[in-house]
Protein backbone atom coordinates (compact mmCIF):
# COMPACT_ATOMS: atom_id res chain seq x y z
CA UNK A 1 0.00 0.00 0.00
CA UNK A 2 0.87 3.44 -0.53
CA UNK A 3 0.13 6.33 1.92
CA UNK A 4 0.54 9.99 0.40
CA UNK A 5 -0.01 11.78 3.97
CA UNK A 6 2.29 11.48 6.96
CA UNK A 7 4.22 13.28 9.56
CA UNK A 8 6.95 11.09 9.89
CA UNK A 9 9.91 13.04 9.35
CA UNK A 10 11.42 13.93 12.85
CA UNK A 11 11.39 17.10 14.85
CA UNK A 12 9.45 19.72 12.19
CA UNK A 13 6.21 19.83 13.23
CA UNK A 14 3.48 17.87 15.78
CA UNK A 15 4.18 14.74 13.82
CA UNK A 16 7.64 12.30 15.17
CA UNK A 17 9.88 14.41 17.30
CA UNK A 18 13.04 12.63 16.94
CA UNK A 19 14.67 9.80 14.53
CA UNK A 20 14.11 6.96 16.79
CA UNK A 21 10.48 8.32 16.58
CA UNK A 22 10.28 8.04 13.42
CA UNK A 23 11.95 4.74 12.80
CA UNK A 24 8.88 3.15 14.96
CA UNK A 25 6.56 5.10 12.82
CA UNK A 26 8.38 3.47 9.60
CA UNK A 27 7.95 -0.17 11.66
CA UNK A 28 4.36 0.42 12.00
CA UNK A 29 4.31 1.50 8.60
CA UNK A 30 5.36 -1.86 7.24
CA UNK A 31 3.22 -3.52 9.54
CA UNK A 32 0.19 -2.14 8.29
CA UNK A 33 1.50 -2.86 4.68
CA UNK A 34 2.55 0.46 3.88
CA UNK A 35 5.61 -0.17 1.33
CA UNK A 36 5.95 3.88 -0.03
CA UNK A 37 5.20 6.52 2.14
CA UNK A 38 4.76 10.54 1.67
CA UNK A 39 6.35 13.01 4.28
CA UNK A 40 3.99 15.85 4.39
CA UNK A 41 4.87 18.07 7.57
CA UNK A 42 2.96 20.65 8.16
CA UNK A 43 3.65 24.21 5.98
CA UNK A 44 2.19 27.99 6.23
CA UNK A 45 1.05 27.30 9.20
CA UNK A 46 1.14 29.96 12.49
CA UNK A 47 3.36 27.33 14.20
CA UNK A 48 5.49 25.27 11.33
CA UNK A 49 7.54 26.16 8.18
CA UNK A 50 9.10 23.75 5.88
CA UNK A 51 9.85 24.99 2.76
CA UNK A 52 10.21 22.52 0.10
CA UNK A 53 14.05 22.81 0.13
CA UNK A 54 14.09 21.36 3.96
CA UNK A 55 11.40 18.36 3.11
CA UNK A 56 13.68 17.26 0.24
CA UNK A 57 17.31 17.52 2.97
CA UNK A 58 15.07 15.18 5.42
CA UNK A 59 13.58 12.90 3.11
CA UNK A 60 17.08 11.89 2.12
CA UNK A 61 18.59 11.52 5.70
CA UNK A 62 15.37 9.58 6.69
CA UNK A 63 15.96 6.98 3.59
CA UNK A 64 19.57 6.99 4.67
CA UNK A 65 18.64 5.87 8.39
CA UNK A 66 15.65 3.47 7.04
CA UNK A 67 18.19 1.47 4.37
CA UNK A 68 20.71 1.01 7.30
CA UNK A 69 18.11 -0.16 9.67
CA UNK A 70 16.96 -2.53 7.11
CA UNK A 71 13.04 -1.25 7.13
CA UNK A 72 11.74 -1.70 3.96
CA UNK A 73 9.80 1.74 3.41
CA UNK A 74 10.64 4.44 0.82
CA UNK A 75 9.95 7.61 2.10
CA UNK A 76 9.02 10.35 -0.55
CA UNK A 77 8.74 13.87 -0.33
CA UNK A 78 5.37 16.11 0.45
CA UNK A 79 4.17 18.63 2.52
CA UNK A 80 0.86 19.44 4.03
CA UNK A 81 0.29 23.15 2.96
CA UNK A 82 -2.17 25.15 4.96
CA UNK A 83 -3.82 27.37 2.62
CA UNK A 84 -2.55 30.92 1.87
CA UNK A 85 -2.66 33.31 -0.39
CA UNK A 86 0.95 33.73 -1.80
CA UNK A 87 0.58 29.69 -3.07
CA UNK A 88 1.52 30.54 -6.46
CA UNK A 89 4.17 32.63 -5.71
CA UNK A 90 5.68 30.30 -3.45
CA UNK A 91 5.21 27.38 -5.72
CA UNK A 92 6.86 28.96 -8.66
CA UNK A 93 9.97 30.33 -5.94
CA UNK A 94 10.39 26.43 -5.99
CA UNK A 95 9.20 26.60 -1.99
CA UNK A 96 5.97 24.11 -2.35
CA UNK A 97 6.62 20.03 -2.22
CA UNK A 98 4.20 18.73 -4.34
CA UNK A 99 3.77 14.82 -3.57
CA UNK A 100 6.53 12.79 -4.99
CA UNK A 101 7.63 16.33 -6.63
CA UNK A 102 5.08 15.43 -9.65
CA UNK A 103 1.68 17.15 -10.06
CA UNK A 104 -0.41 16.88 -6.61
CA UNK A 105 -0.37 18.71 -3.72
CA UNK A 106 -1.59 18.48 -0.17
CA UNK A 107 -3.98 21.35 0.85
CA UNK A 108 -5.12 22.15 4.33
CA UNK A 109 -7.92 24.26 5.30
CA UNK A 110 -8.46 26.02 8.87
CA UNK A 111 -10.34 23.51 11.20
CA UNK A 112 -13.37 25.60 11.29
CA UNK A 113 -14.09 26.82 7.67
CA UNK A 114 -13.09 26.86 3.82
CA UNK A 115 -11.59 30.11 3.10
CA UNK A 116 -13.19 32.30 0.75
CA UNK A 117 -10.64 32.60 -1.95
CA UNK A 118 -10.34 29.03 -1.92
CA UNK A 119 -12.02 28.35 -5.37
CA UNK A 120 -10.37 31.63 -7.02
CA UNK A 121 -7.09 30.18 -5.52
CA UNK A 122 -7.49 26.33 -6.83
CA UNK A 123 -8.41 27.58 -10.22
CA UNK A 124 -4.65 29.36 -10.23
CA UNK A 125 -3.21 26.20 -8.92
CA UNK A 126 -4.72 24.20 -11.45
CA UNK A 127 -3.38 26.95 -14.13
CA UNK A 128 -0.02 25.73 -13.09
CA UNK A 129 -0.93 22.20 -14.19
CA UNK A 130 -1.08 21.30 -9.98
CA UNK A 131 -4.31 19.35 -8.95
CA UNK A 132 -5.28 20.18 -5.55
CA UNK A 133 -5.80 17.47 -2.82
CA UNK A 134 -7.93 18.84 0.20
CA UNK A 135 -6.88 16.84 3.03
CA UNK A 136 -9.70 15.53 5.77
CA UNK A 137 -12.34 17.67 4.40
CA UNK A 138 -14.43 15.28 6.72
CA UNK A 139 -12.80 16.78 9.73
CA UNK A 140 -13.91 20.62 8.76
CA UNK A 141 -16.69 21.92 10.66
CA UNK A 142 -17.94 24.17 7.90
CA UNK A 143 -18.01 21.53 5.31
CA UNK A 144 -19.80 18.87 7.77
CA UNK A 145 -22.70 21.75 7.79
CA UNK A 146 -22.50 22.89 3.53
CA UNK A 147 -20.55 20.13 2.04
CA UNK A 148 -21.55 21.76 -1.10
CA UNK A 149 -18.52 23.88 -0.19
CA UNK A 150 -16.71 20.71 -0.93
CA UNK A 151 -19.03 19.46 -4.08
CA UNK A 152 -18.16 23.13 -5.77
CA UNK A 153 -14.59 22.35 -5.22
CA UNK A 154 -14.49 18.88 -6.50
CA UNK A 155 -16.90 19.79 -9.45
CA UNK A 156 -14.24 22.19 -10.34
CA UNK A 157 -11.26 19.52 -10.30
CA UNK A 158 -10.05 18.96 -6.79
CA UNK A 159 -9.70 15.52 -5.39
CA UNK A 160 -10.10 14.82 -1.60
CA UNK A 161 -8.35 12.67 0.92
CA UNK A 162 -10.11 10.81 3.81
CA UNK A 163 -8.22 9.71 6.60
CA UNK A 164 -7.94 6.29 7.60
CA UNK A 165 -8.32 7.11 11.43
CA UNK A 166 -12.02 8.82 10.39
CA UNK A 167 -12.97 5.55 8.46
CA UNK A 168 -12.22 3.54 11.55
CA UNK A 169 -14.56 5.64 14.05
CA UNK A 170 -11.23 7.32 15.86
CA UNK A 171 -12.45 10.55 15.48
CA UNK A 172 -15.72 9.76 16.36
CA UNK A 173 -18.85 8.28 14.98
CA UNK A 174 -20.19 11.78 13.66
CA UNK A 175 -17.17 11.82 11.44
CA UNK A 176 -16.74 8.40 10.56
CA UNK A 177 -20.71 8.67 9.52
CA UNK A 178 -19.85 11.42 7.44
CA UNK A 179 -16.14 9.73 5.62
CA UNK A 180 -18.47 7.47 4.50
CA UNK A 181 -21.11 9.66 2.81
CA UNK A 182 -18.06 11.32 0.84
CA UNK A 183 -17.05 8.53 -0.58
CA UNK A 184 -20.72 7.76 -1.40
CA UNK A 185 -20.83 11.09 -3.26
CA UNK A 186 -17.88 10.87 -5.50
CA UNK A 187 -16.42 13.26 -3.17
CA UNK A 188 -13.63 11.36 -1.99
CA UNK A 189 -10.89 10.14 -3.86
CA UNK A 190 -7.73 8.69 -1.99
CA UNK A 191 -7.17 7.73 1.56
CA UNK A 192 -4.08 8.17 3.65
CA UNK A 193 -3.28 8.00 7.43
CA UNK A 194 -2.06 11.26 8.34
CA UNK A 195 0.00 9.64 11.32
CA UNK A 196 1.30 11.94 13.99
CA UNK A 197 2.76 8.87 15.93
CA UNK A 198 2.47 5.11 16.81
CA UNK A 199 -0.40 5.68 19.55
CA UNK A 200 -2.67 8.36 19.50
CA UNK A 201 -2.25 9.28 15.90
CA UNK A 202 -1.72 5.59 14.26
CA UNK A 203 -1.98 4.69 10.58
CA UNK A 204 -4.75 2.06 10.43
CA UNK A 205 -4.69 1.90 6.47
CA UNK A 206 -5.53 -1.63 6.46
CA UNK A 207 -8.16 -1.31 8.49
CA UNK A 208 -9.69 1.51 6.84
CA UNK A 209 -9.32 -0.17 3.55
CA UNK A 210 -11.71 -3.26 5.30
CA UNK A 211 -14.36 -0.64 5.91
CA UNK A 212 -14.83 0.69 2.72
CA UNK A 213 -14.65 -2.68 1.34
CA UNK A 214 -17.24 -3.21 3.81
CA UNK A 215 -19.69 -0.78 2.74
CA UNK A 216 -19.05 -0.94 -0.75
CA UNK A 217 -17.40 -3.67 -2.39
CA UNK A 218 -13.70 -4.89 -3.12
CA UNK A 219 -13.70 -3.00 -6.23
CA UNK A 220 -13.50 0.63 -4.52
CA UNK A 221 -10.85 -0.71 -2.46
CA UNK A 222 -8.94 -1.54 -5.26
CA UNK A 223 -9.73 1.64 -6.76
CA UNK A 224 -9.02 3.84 -3.96
CA UNK A 225 -5.34 1.89 -3.61
CA UNK A 226 -4.32 2.56 -7.36
CA UNK A 227 -5.86 6.09 -6.85
CA UNK A 228 -2.68 6.61 -4.29
CA UNK A 229 -0.44 4.56 -6.89
CA UNK A 230 -1.60 7.47 -9.39
CA UNK A 231 -1.23 10.24 -7.19
CA UNK A 232 2.90 9.75 -6.66
CA UNK A 233 3.26 8.76 -10.30
CA UNK A 234 1.89 11.73 -11.21
CA UNK A 235 -0.84 10.65 -13.39
CA UNK A 236 -4.89 10.75 -13.90
CA UNK A 237 -6.57 9.28 -11.26
CA UNK A 238 -10.25 7.53 -11.24
CA UNK A 239 -13.09 9.55 -9.96
CA UNK A 240 -16.75 9.63 -10.91
CA UNK A 241 -18.81 12.54 -11.41
CA UNK A 242 -19.41 14.26 -7.83
CA UNK A 243 -23.03 14.28 -6.22
CA UNK A 244 -24.22 16.67 -3.82
CA UNK A 245 -25.02 15.24 -0.03
CA UNK A 246 -28.45 15.71 0.43
CA UNK A 247 -29.47 17.70 4.12
CA UNK A 248 -31.68 14.58 4.77
CA UNK A 249 -29.23 12.38 4.59
CA UNK A 250 -27.21 14.61 6.99
CA UNK A 251 -29.72 14.45 9.68
CA UNK A 252 -28.66 12.37 12.76
CA UNK A 253 -24.79 13.61 12.56
CA UNK A 254 -25.56 15.98 14.93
Amino acid sequence: MIDIHSHILPGVDDGAQTIEQSIEMAKAAVNDGITKIVASPHHQTSKYYNEKSIVVEKVQELNEVLQAEGIPLEVLTGQEVRLFGEWVIEYENNQIATVNEKNYCLIEFPANHVPSYAERLFYDIQMKGITPIIVHPERNSQIVEQPDKLFQLIDKGAISQVTASSLTGDFGKKIQKFSLQLFEANLAHVIASDAHNITTRRFKLADSYEIIGDHFGTEMVYMLKENAELIIEGKMIYREHPEKIKKKRLLGIF
